[in-house]
C-alpha cells in the first residue's frame, strides 16, 4: 500500500546526487578511482542528476579518475547480473 509514511520513506531512501547541497534524485552513475589509492579494477561511484553529471564528470576527468558514466538503471542492472 502506497500510505504517506512509505513515500516518505521511499524518497528518504532514494540514492540522490552526490554534488553538494543537491537532493535531486540520481540519474547517473559515475564509476572512477585513484589509482596512487585504489587497485585497477577497484571502482567508486558518485550519483549525478542530469545538471551535475557534466560538472562531477569534468571534476573526476581533470584528475584522471574517471572510469565510465552509466544510467543508475544500467549499474543496478549489471550489479544484479554478478
Amino acid at each position: 500500500m502506497n500510505s504517506p509514511e512509505h513515500a516518505a520513506e521511499s524518497a528518504v531512501t532514494a540514492p540522490i546526487c552526490s554534488a553538494k547541497g543537491c537532493r535531486t534524485a540520481a540519474v547517473w552513475v559515475l564509476a572512477w578511482n585513484n589509482p596512487k589509492l585504489h587497485t585497477p579494477e577497484r571502482r567508486k561511484t558518485w550519483l549525478a542528476c542530469d545538471e551535475h553529471r557534466e560538472h562531477l564528470s569534468s571534476f573526476l576527468g581533470v584528475r584522471g579518475f574517471l572510469k565510465d558514466v552509466v544510467t543508475l538503471a544500467e549499474w543496478e542492472s549489471s550489479a544484479e547480473g554478478h
